[in-house]
């Protein structure tokens, strides 16, 4: 199994790569429609969230969807529409959120999505808004203390995100299991079919302060910038900008820090 991600990850590529080859002609023969304007025009700005991921996007008990990918979206509504509650939230994975990124099906995407040469291929991003360390999580009575440890054991790695092929680089001896969300993934590690599961440590927090008998490896491994994605090419240029700018704003008036501590992030 532990190709799996890999062959998933180029299927996906591969199909996003031959859907802009189908369906988005020269510019000669086709011109698009700005983005921007026509998320002004709509009057709603449809974002693509995550919902398995506390406590960036989840459902809380009363079924309303929240947290911190939530508010940023609604900051981010606010600047471009003037108005917070005009947001449509569209359920998206780690496998599929570039996809419905690069297709509009989506307007844009905030889900914990790093930036990385590779996604740039096939779409766009704003400015980094936060960033983020992959760390490891393992059972309270687990012997393993660091990295070097996971050579030869089972580890869990979310489809879609770069955990993959981070640790392949950095314990290329480790074997890997791929998850298609952090609940399976989660629930995996507490059967003792997997020794770790590797992710973002913004995310996996989540489930040492839910659960105290998980905990974290205190040292985090790498660095993941987080931006929002959206549609490749000159279509969505104005929209970039309004994006940018409106990250440096919340940044200076300290929005971002407040919806941050808000989720003890």
């Amino acid at each position: 199994m532990k190709n799996i991600g890999i062959i998933v990850a180029a299927v996906i590529f591969t199909l996003m790569a031959v859907y802009v080859i189908i369906f988005h002609p020269s510019s000669n023969e086709f011109k698009e429609g700005d983005l921007y304007d026509e998320i002004l025009q709509r009057g709603v700005i449809k974002v693509g969230i995550n919902t398995d991921s506390k406590p960036y996007g989840f459902y809380d008990e009363k079924g309303n969807l929240t947290g911190f990918d939530v508010d940023f979206a609604r900051n981010i509504a606010l600047y471009i529409l003037n108005n917070p509650e005009r947001v449509e939230f569209i359920p998206v994975t780690p496998s599929n959120r570039l996809i419905m990124a690069s297709t509009g099906e989506v307007d844009i995407v905030i889900s914990t999505v790093t930036i990385t040469p590779q996604r740039q291929e096939v779409v766009s991003f704003s400015i980094p808004y936060d960033y983020a360390e992959q760390a490891i999580l393992v059972r309270k009575n687990s012997a393993i203390k660091s990295l070097g440890d996971l050579s030869g054991l089972n580890v869990g790695v979310i489809f879609g995100t770069t955990a993959e092929r981070n640790l392949k680089k950095m314990v290329p001896t480790a074997h890997l299991r791929g998850f298609r969300n952090y609940r399976d993934a989660y629930i995996a590690l507490k059967e003792g079919k997997i020794d770790a599961l590797t992710s973002d440590d913004t995310i996996l927090k989540r489930f040492t302060l839910d659960d105290s008998n998980v905990r974290m490896l205190s040292k985090g491994h790498s660095n993941e910038p987080y931006g929002i994605a959206f549609k490749k090419g000159v279509s969505s240029k104005k929209l970039k900008e309004r994006l940018d700018s409106a990250i440096k704003d919340m940044k200076r008036k300290n929005v971002l820090l407040r919806i941050k501590n808000k989720w003890d992030l």
